[in-house]
């Protein structure tokens, strides 16, 4: 029989050769700050670190088991960093997950993990985002929705890497996995209201109440209000990046036995926001208007002021949750699930950059664009699980059928005008909506259907220390679509005018391997494969409106997981490289067609996408620690590194010469991915008679990313001509919050908190989204000003 040592050296060993078959370059995993979500934490044994339950797997497991790269933040680490909505992640809390404001609609989310989800304009009714976010197992077909104020959140995994098995489609970079607080059938109340900076308000409204015939209901009520952070000179008009986000959600959990649950719940949220502020950050080559003025750092006033509202977004959705516990080691799951949702946009934060010509004469010169878009959705979803255990044998497995329609249309046009020919007065042109051309739309209906099944065996050997996994789930996706109008007319494609029809379907097998060896108890080394994709469909501002393929990515990693010094230190790493292939990506120009061997240019500006040709590659290096140095003092770090490759492509709209075209590939950026990011965290408590001080501080650090895929003149490889895109700055926020927590208010249980917080704490300011066009110049988006307020807590 082995000694202790002489085991943990074989698992050393075993782990060191298994390890060395893969053929990836070092990387890191990293971890965010973490308390535990859908279970209690192990209680804390000296300030040591406690366990993190996560359900990545779809059981319950704590993190540091859980052979995948993950990182949690738990309801408190979201308070710690005064987070309202989703929106609120664009610091950077997780180093290898990028949230950004969609361009126009601030109120739908860009989300990118390890550099893949979002390429350009995922908002569209036939298009997807490539990582998924699911709350409660529900899946949330649409990024518009995204922005609403969260609910009482237990914990917000983010799963780095392809979860094309587990979770399915559209998670090609990966997933986040949200779960709220579930009923306790006891009454509790809990309840905050707070004040801030920019007439900002927050109130909170969490009550249990007392089980009644076996059912526990819990309410959850939210409110959050933030004036505009920049001022809209226009009397009546609303100014920009303004927010008013409201929602209730009320949830029953039934237990007629200890083996049977039914879960139902019903939410329904109000956003209302105002769209980001587009500043003129420099001169292009045409002649500027007066008002026209450059505003090279973080404006608070906009130089015009033009027509501005809400753009409002109204969510509502039913889940019914149905577990069942037929023998001791097996469970069956029902989750079924409604969700509709309409989205109005009204962006008119870019009149800084429309206001110049080539003449530079500017009477009776119409400037400021007024983008409106409908947007409406409804998905109905149905998932089956069963998760059980036989011997040595873990598994789940299940099935899911998706059904979506979507629809959305769009206008365009000018609010204001010059009256004199410097451009130094302007007039409002007529604001009749009805009276504007319909420049845009479409509708599409989407069912996927698809069947998994993923299984542990641990077999006997080194005392249970290796489990192998592996998994597979298979997926048809349908998309039913029509185009109706394009730029204010029916499409005419080939002098053939008419409504342009998508049809297309695409099947998809999904595979995973997992090893995972426990080299000791605070030890254990990982290596997996996996794959992902990204569903196929059509985008809406082309005029052809042809059907493009499925986006895909195929994974190695491997990964380390430790604790040390007595559980009071933790170090995790991870390195994985893969290949991304089919690449969705956008080209946008005049619509140019050769008839006889003639170039024929259209009037009409059109977007196509197409699936970028070969292979490209995506790797990175990921890694996380945390350390309890002394009693009541948790520090944190982590860092990301993210590279990906994306083939050239050609250009459907190039450069013309002598009635001949072009085909040059042209190269391509991946969007909304820093190369390199890194979070670091310091929590300190101080225990008093009745109270404790609680202190909390985070630092996060991007090195800038590019906000568009092509760069703005492409003549060839190394030509003296070309124009590159350019990239939003590098940045650095810091976030924190002080208070006195869990005052004994002498009354039972009864306990107060009263805490003070900022985002952005030393108000640094950088240009997060930044663009170029030849004519009119530089401009782009800058990060928010400083927010800071205070708030109190109540809980019984």
């Amino acid at each position: 029989m082995f000694t202790n040592h002489h085991t943990v050296m074989v698992r050393l060993l075993a782990a060191t050769a298994f390890c060395s078959t893969i053929a990836i370059s070092p990387a890191f995993a990293a971890t965010a700050p973490e308390t535990a979500p859908t279970a209690p934490a192990a209680a804390s044994e000296g300030d040591q670190l406690g366990d993190i339950v996560v359900t990545a797997e779809k059981r319950p497991q704590t993190a540091q088991k859980t052979p995948i790269s993950i990182s949690v933040l738990s309801g408190a680490d979201l308070a710690n960093r005064h987070v309202v909505s989703l929106a609120d992640l664009t610091d950077g809390s997780i180093p290898s997950l990028k949230v950004a404001p969609f361009y126009s609609r601030n109120s739908a989310l860009i989300v990118n993990i390890r550099g893949v989800g979002v390429l350009s304009d995922g908002n569209q009714p036939a298009r997807d985002q490539g990582v998924g976010v699911y709350v409660n197992g529900v899946y949330l077909g649409r990024a518009q929705g995204l922005g609403t104020a969260l609910f009482d959140i237990d914990s917000l995994e983010v799963l780095k890497g392809p979860q094309g098995t587990l979770f399915g489609r559209n998670t090609e970079g990966g997933a986040i996995n949200i779960t709220t607080k579930k009923p306790t059938g006891e009454f509790h109340a809990n309840l905050l209201a707070g004040v801030g900076n920019f007439g900002s308000y927050k109130a909170e409204g969490h009550i249990d109440l007392p089980s009644v015939a076996g059912i526990a209901l819990k309410i959850d009520g939210v409110v959050s209000r933030r004036d505009p952070l920049v001022k809209n000179t226009l009397t009546g008009a609303s100014g920009f990046n303004a927010y008013d986000k409201r929602g209730v959600r009320v949830e029953a959990l039934w237990k007629p036995t200890s083996d049977f649950s039914a879960d139902y719940a019903f939410d329904t949220s109000y956003d209302a926001s105002t769209s980001l502020y587009l500043q003129l950050l420099g001169l292009g080559t045409n002649k500027q208007a007066a008002l026209g003025t450059v505003q090279a750092t973080r404006a608070d006033v906009a130089n015009v002021g033009v027509p501005e509202q809400p753009s409002v977004g109204k969510v509502h959705g039913h889940e019914l949750n149905l577990e069942y516990h037929p023998a001791r080691n097996l469970t069956i799951k029902s989750i079924t699930s409604y969700r509709a949702l309409t989205q109005s946009q009204y962006d008119n934060g870019s009149a800084a950059t429309t206001m110049s010509n080539s003449s530079g004469v500017f009477t009776n010169v119409a400037f400021s664009r007024y983008s409106l878009a409908q947007f409406r959705q409804n998905q109905f979803s149905q998932e089956f699980q069963a998760i059980g255990e036989l011997g040595r044998l873990k598994y789940v497995a299940g099935a899911l059928y998706y059904r979506e329609n979507v629809q959305d249309n769009a206008q365009a046009f000018a609010t204001n005008q010059f009256t004199d020919a410097a451009g130094s007065a302007y007039t409002i042109l007529s604001l009749n909506y009805d009276a504007q051309r319909i420049d845009r739309a479409s509708h599409v209906s989407t069912t996927s259907v698809g069947a998994f099944g993923q299984a542990t065996y641990t077999p006997a050997l080194l005392d249970d220390a290796i489990h192998v996994t592996g998994g597979l789930r298979w997926t048809r996706d349908a998309k039913h679509g029509q185009l109706f109008t394009v730029n204010g007319a029916a499409p005419k494609v080939f002098d053939v005018i008419g409504t342009r029809y998508l049809d297309a379907h695409w099947s998809r097998v999904d595979p995973m391997v997992n090893v995972l060896v426990d080299v000791s108890r605070d030890i254990h080394v990982y290596g997996k494969w996996s794959t992902g994709y990204k569903s196929g469909g059509a985008n809406s501002r082309s005029l052809q409106y042809l059907a493009f393929n499925p986006e895909t990515v195929s994974v190695f990693e491997a990964g380390l997981k430790t604790e040390f010094f007595n559980r009071h230190a933790r170090f995790n790493v991870s390195a994985y490289a893969g290949t991304y292939k089919n690449v969705q990506v956008d080209f946008s120009g005049l619509y140019e067609t050769i008839v006889g061997g003639t170039l024929t240019r259209s009037n009409r500006t059109t977007t196509e996408t197409l699936n970028a040709p070969g292979t490209g590659g995506i790797h990175g290096v990921e890694a996380d620690f945390k350390l309890t140095p002394v009693p009541h003092l948790t520090l944190g770090a982590s860092y990301a590194y993210t590279y990906v490759r994306i083939p050239s492509t050609a250009n459907p709209f190039p450069a013309t010469a002598g009635g001949t075209v072009n085909n040059t590939p042209v190269p391509i950026y991946q969007t909304y991915t820093p190369k390199h990011g890194a979070s670091g965290t310091i929590d300190y408590e101080v225990p008093l008679q009745g109270a404790t001080i609680r202190a909390h501080l985070d630092g996060n650090y991007d090195s800038g990313f590019y906000a568009n895929g092509n760069d703005v003149l492409y003549l060839g490889a190394g030509n003296p001509g070309n124009v590159y895109q350019p990239k939003g700055d590098s940045a650095f926020i810091v976030n924190g919050t002080l208070a006195l927590a869990d005052i004994d208010m002498g009354r039972g249980d009864a306990r107060v908190t009263v805490s003070v917080w900022a985002r952005n704490l030393f108000n640094e300011h950088h240009v997060f989204y930044r663009a170029l066009s030849l004519t009119s110049g530089y401009n782009g988006f800058f990060n928010e000003a400083r927010t800071f307020g205070g708030q109190v807590q109540v809980k019984f």
